[in-house]
């Protein structure tokens, strides 16, 4: 979807049509990637109970996002990691870094009550802008 120059993907989630909003969206330069996780195509959370697995898999789905609006994630520039147990942050952290070890986007990482669904460990967002080619 394009709406003078702001391009939007979606991906299908049911969340995506009961809340209302986009996985990205991209004005000019700039792109937001929405809370994502470990979602798969058919609706199933990879990696039950393994906050690194659904790590990487949300990291994944963010990479095709970003792909959706013409960037890559050598364009992040900032992301958010919420997780439900911050006991396991550096499990988080090193796939996070398996990432982004040479990019190095500004981080945070943040403990919350619980996610959308009790399977859903790993939550994370993403800003990115586009170097001009």
């Amino acid at each position: 979807m394009s709406q003078k120059g702001r391009m939007a993907v979606t991906t299908g989630t049911p969340w995506e049509d009961v809340v209302g909003y986009a996985r990205a969206v991209r004005v000019e330069d700039r792109v937001w990637i929405s809370g994502t996780t470990a979602t798969l195509p058919d609706g199933t959370i990879a990696g039950p109970g393994d906050p690194a697995a659904q790590t990487r898999q949300t990291l994944q789905n963010i990479a095709r996002a970003l792909e959706g609006v013409g960037a890559g994630l050598a364009d992040v520039v900032r992301t958010r990691i919420y997780v439900v147990d911050i006991d396991q942050w550096e499990a988080i952290g090193r796939v996070h870094g398996e990432f982004f070890a040479h990019i190095r986007p500004a981080t945070s990482m943040v403990e919350v009550r619980r996610l959308i669904t009790p399977e859903i460990l790993v939550e994370i967002e993403a800003e990115a802008c586009i170097a001009p080619t």
